[in-house]
C-alpha cells in the first residue's frame, strides 16, 4: 500500500489534504490554549505525517536516530508532566530545532553528518529556502489542475484571477475585521453567517480558518521539500551529476522549477563539497599554550590555599564567605569557557607535527585541561558558599549544572588528548542531548525549595517571597512544610497566589500532571 502512495500521480494532492487535516488539528490543540498533553500530541502526529509520506527519503536508521527520537519524545512530554516556567520557555525553541536537525538528519538530500556542522547548514537551508520555495506549490497544483482542462486563452484569465483573489484575500480580513468591530449589528450578522457557527464570532472563525490555511501551506511545503528538494544552479559546478528528479509521482504533479527562478530538483542523494577549515600552525599553538598555562599555573598554585583552605576559615584578607563567594565567580567560569574553545581548536584545528612537537602540544593540553579543572572547582565552591549565605535559587540552579556538564566535557576533551580515535564530538552531542533531558525532568523547582527548606532549619532563613515565584511542582512540599514549622503566613499565600489556577477551568489541552497534582493539594487543604 505503502509503494502505491510513493507512485500515484494523486500523491501531492493527498500529502496537501492531509497538511489541511493535521493544521485543523493544530488549531483545535492550541488555538487559545496554553501548552499541555496537547504538545506531545502534535508532535507525534507531525512525526507520523513526516515519515508517512517522505518515508521514500528516509536514510538508513542508526542508534542515534533512536536517541534523537527519544529525546525530542522526552522533551515534548515535559510539557505535559512538569510546570517549570524556565524550560516551559526554552523547550519551545529546543524542541523545534531538534527536530528541525533531525528531519535534516534523515530526509535531507545532503545526507549530513550528525556530528559535523553541515547538519546545521541543511536544517537551516531547508527551512529558509526549501520551505519558502515550495510554498506556492499547492497554488500552482490548483490553477495547473483547472488549466489542464481550459484552452490556451482561458488561461491567462485564469491565473490573473486566481493572483487578485490572493491579493484580496489579507485586505478581506482586515476590512470585515475592522467594520465588525465598527457596527455591532453587522457583527451580529456575521456570526449568524453561517448557521453553523452560532456561538463563534466571525473574528475567531476567520483566525482559525486563517490558522488551518496558512499551518496546511507551511506543513506541506515542509514535507514537499524533503521529496522534490531544490537547489540554485549557480551551486552545479560543486555538486556531482545533478540532474531533475525522476520521481514519476512527484513529477507528475509538480513540474520543475522555471529557468527565470534558477532552480532545478535535485537528486535526493546528491553529494555537496566538504567543508575545508583553516589548520593551526602546531609551532604557533605551542607558543601560545606556553604563554597561557605559565599564568594559568601561577593562578592555580595561589588559589590552591583558598580552594582548600576557605572551608578552614582560611580566606583572603578583609573578606567574608560570601564577599569570597561572590568575587570573581563569573570571571572564573567564563575563563573556563574560554579554555574550552581553546583546547578544541587545538584538537580539531592543529596542522600537521613532527613526533616530539606533537608530543610537546598534548602535555600543553593535560596542562590547560587540569588548570580549567581546579578554576572550575574553586567557581563551584564559590557558589555552593553562596548559596548557604543566600539560598537557593533557579539560576544558581543551572549553574551548577552548567559546571558539572562542562566539567565532564573537559575530562573527555583529556582523554581525547592521548586517545585521538575517541568521537569527540559524538561524545559531546549524545551527553548534551542527554543532560539536557536530564534536567529538564530532574525536577528543578522541587529541589531547590527542599534546599531552601534544609538551610532554614539549619540557619533559621527563608526568603518566603522567592519560594512563591516556584512553579506548582514546589506547592506539595511548601505547604507540607508550612504546616510542619507553623507557618500560617506561607500557606495562606500559597492559596491567594494561586486562586486563579485553582478556579480556572482549563481544557484538556492545556493538561499538565505538576499543575493538577498542585491544584489537588490546594482543593484538599483548606484556606486560613
Amino acid at each position: 500500500m505503502y509503494e502505491k502512495l510513493i507512485v500515484t500521480p494523486q500523491r501531492a494532492s493527498i500529502v496537501l489534504g492531509t497538511a489541511f487535516a493535521l493544521a485543523a488539528i493544530h488549531q483545535y490543540l492550541f488555538y487559545d490554549h496554553t501548552y499541555g498533553i496537547s504538545y506531545p500530541m502534535f508532535v507525534i502526529l507531525f512525526y507520523l505525517y513526516m515519515y508517512i509520506y517522505a518515508g521514500d527519503c528516509l536514510r538508513r536508521g542508526s542508534w542515534f536516530s533512536r536517541l534523537f527520537t527519544t529525546v525530542i519524545i522526552l522533551l515534548s512530554l515535559t510539557y505535559g508532566w512538569f510546570a517549570n516556567g524556565f524550560f516551559y520557555v526554552l523547550n519551545m525553541l529546543v524542541v523545534p530545532g531538534l527536530i528541525s536537525l533531525h528531519m535534516a538528519y534523515m530526509l535531507s538530500y545532503r545526507r549530513p553528518n550528525w556530528a559535523r556542522m553541515y547538519i546545521v547548514y541543511a536544517a537551516l537551508e531547508h527551512v529558509l529556502l526549501q520551505l519558502p520555495a515550495h510554498l506556492p506549490t499547492p497554488l500552482r497544483m490548483l490553477y495547473r489542475k483547472a488549466a489542464g482542462r481550459m484552452q490556451q486563452q482561458h488561461k491567462r484569465l485564469a491565473g490573473k484571477i486566481l493572483l487578485g483573489l490572493l491579493c484580496a484575500l489579507p485586505l478581506l480580513i482586515i476590512i470585515i475585521g475592522l467594520l465588525s468591530s465598527a457596527d455591532g449589528m453587522f457583527q451580529q450578522m456575521l456570526i449568524h453567517v453561517p448557521d453553523w457557527l452560532p456561538r463563534l464570532s466571525f473574528t475567531e472563525g476567520t483566525l482559525r480558518l486563517v490558522w488551518i490555511v496558512m499551518m496546511g501551506f507551511i506543513l506541506f511545503a515542509y514535507v514537499w521539500g524533503f521529496i522534490q528538494p531544490y537547489r540554485r544552479q549557480s551551486l552545479s559546478s560543486s555538486l556531482v551529476a545533478d540532474q531533475p528528479a525522476s520521481d514519476s509521482a512527484a513529477g507528475a504533479t509538480i513540474p520543475s522549477a522555471s529557468p527565470a527562478h534558477d532552480w532545478q530538483i535535485d537528486k535526493p542523494n546528491a553529494a555537496y563539497p566538504p567543508l575545508v577549515m583553516p589548520r593551526l600552525d602546531p609551532i604557533m599553538l605551542a607558543t601560545v599554550l606556553v604563554v597561557i598555562n605559565l599564568v594559568y599555573l601561577l593562578f592555580v598554585s595561589l588559589q590552591f590555599s583558598y580552594l582548600f583552605g576557605a572551608g578552614q576559615g582560611y580566606l583572603p584578607d578583609g573578606s567574608t564567605y560570601a564577599e569570597y563567594a561572590r568575587s570573581g565567580f563569573g570571571e572564573l567560569v567564563l575563563v573556563t569557557g574560554l579554555n574550552f574553545v581553546i583546547l578544541l581548536s587545538a584538537l580539531y584545528g592543529s596542522g600537521k607535527a613532527g613526533v616530539g612537537l606533537h608530543r610537546l602540544n598534548q602535555f600543553l593540553l593535560l596542562i590547560l585541561v587540569v588548570c580549567s579543572a581546579v578554576m572550575l572547582c574553586s567557581a563551584f565552591m564559590r557558589l555552593l558558599m553562596y548559596e548557604q549565605a543566600y539560598g537557593y535559587t533557579v539560576i544558581r540552579f543551572l549553574v551548577h549544572a552548567f559546571m558539572l556538564f562542562l566539567g565532564v566535557l573537559l575530562v573527555l576533551a583529556g582523554l581525547r588528548i592521548y586517545m585521538s580515535r575517541l568521537p569527540l564530538i559524538h561524545c559531546y552531542i549524545v551527553f548534551g542531548l542527554i543532560s539536557y533531558v536530564l534536567v529538564n525532568y530532574i525536577g528543578m523547582d522541587r529541589i531547590i525549595a527542599e534546599r531552601n527548606i534544609q538551610r532554614y532549619e539549619q540557619i533559621g532563613e527563608l526568603d518566603q517571597e522567592y519560594l512563591l515565584t516556584l512553579s506548582p511542582a514546589a506547592i506539595p512540599m511548601l505547604l507540607r512544610f508550612s504546616y510542619e514549622h507553623q507557618l500560617p503566613e506561607l500557606r495562606k499565600r500559597l492559596h491567594t497566589d494561586n486562586e486563579y489556577v485553582v478556579t480556572r477551568h482549563a481544557s484538556w489541552q492545556e493538561y499538565n500532571w505538576e499543575t493538577h497534582r498542585a491544584i489537588q493539594q490546594l482543593r484538599l487543604d483548606r484556606p486560613l
